[in-house]
């Protein structure tokens, strides 16, 4: 692939930005009820039955869209060393997932394993190249998404706090950092006219710093991960933050990653990552099932209460032991995910809809 100059890549992306509207408060049909199932493609091979609300046997994906899923994030990897997360597997997921009426939602990690404020390890087919060649890659690669898979939203790396493609684009190395992130919202807006970017920041603590960097960046969405064990306890926390970004950004805002437990037991050997009750936001949210609800609900609630919400996933909805009760090598969620011991729907689920 032929080099673009950065500043190239600079000009045209000034060409494509435009002016921004502030949006009006989200309705029904733009509302984002979105789970996270990355890896239901490989669960699904254990060929598990799942089980709706009533405890009668269902097609698992049925089951999300009748109570409210509209939309489904998936992670995308660059050269996985196997299927999991490739772009082939996205792909066949996705156009599967769009036939029944979900809308897609890419979280690209810009990485060959998983992404996160503590993982950002550039592919290694891109390593060491020098800034504009990596540029470049950027800007193929997510043009090459973007126009194959089609996808509704479209984030620009996971969990972004650091940066991502280090040590290049670690965010100390501001230029580079911005030029990175840049490349991949322009191959976004030159290869669909229809598509929404996210930036993604893991937390709230230091959000308002992180976005006020990239305050000159074209893009759609502001996208917070919320997890209790890593981001705080409390809700009116996180209300309070999305109301300071409301105020300073224009952009729209959603939750884009959280998850809370219905039992703090487990139904296989491996360890799960949520097991004590110091990790819980006590007394208002138990590990139980109504407390699962209750947090789910309250948590929407938060991004709803200001008029630039715009939704929530939830990640893990499908992370079930689906090796048996004895693998040591499963899931770390499966107290947190969607569906019970039983691979039943939980209550949780009943709060997705949008009344």
């Amino acid at each position: 692939m032929k080099i673009l100059p950065r500043s190239l890549i600079l000009v045209a992306f000034a060409l494509v930005s435009c002016q921004k509207k502030v949006p009006e408060k989200p309705t029904k049909r733009d509302w984002v009820s979105a789970v996270d199932i990355s890896q239901f493609p490989e669960i699904s091979s254990s060929q598990p039955v799942f089980k709706d609300l009533q405890g009668s046997p269902k097609n698992f994906l049925d089951i999300l869209q009748e109570n409210g899923v509209n939309t489904v994030r998936l992670r995308l990897w660059v050269n996985p060393t196997g299927t999991q997360s490739s772009f082939l597997e996205v792909k066949n997921f996705a156009q599967t997932l769009k036939s029944r009426g979900f809308k897609i939602w890419l979280s690209l990690h810009y990485s060959d394993t998983w992404a996160d404020p503590a993982h950002q390890v550039t592919p290694a087919a891109w390593q060491g190249l020098p800034m504009n060649a990596l540029l470049d890659s950027v800007l193929g690669y997510t043009q090459k998404v973007v126009r194959e898979i089609d996808p509704d939203y479209v984030q620009i790396g996971n969990e972004i706090n650091t940066g991502f493609l280090h040590p290049l684009g670690s965010i100390s190395n501001q230029n580079n950092f911005l030029d990175l992130l840049r490349a991949g919202c322009l191959a976004v807006r030159q290869s669909s006219n229809r598509c929404q970017i996210i930036v993604h920041h893991a937390g709230i603590q230091n959000a308002s710093w992180f976005f006020q960097q990239i305050n000159t960046v074209d893009y759609d969405i502001i996208g917070l991960s919320f997890y209790p064990l890593w981001h705080g306890k409390s809700l009116t926390e996180l209300r309070t933050k999305i109301q300071e970004l409301s105020s300073a950004h224009h952009q729209r805002i959603l939750v884009a990653e959280t998850a809370y437990p219905f039992t703090l037991d487990w139904n296989d050997w491996t360890n799960n990552l949520v097991g004590l009750s110091n990790q819980l936001i006590l007394p208002n949210y138990p590990a139980s099932k109504d407390g699962q609800k209750n947090f789910v609900r309250d948590l929407q609630g938060a991004v709803l209460a200001d008029p630039k919400g715009l939704g929530f996933c939830y990640w893990g909805a499908e992370l079930i032991a689906w090796k048996g009760p004895q693998s040591t090598t499963a899931s770390v969620w499966e107290n947190q995910a969607l569906f019970d011991f039983d691979n039943r729907a939980v209550p949780a689920l009943t709060e997705f809809g949008l009344d």
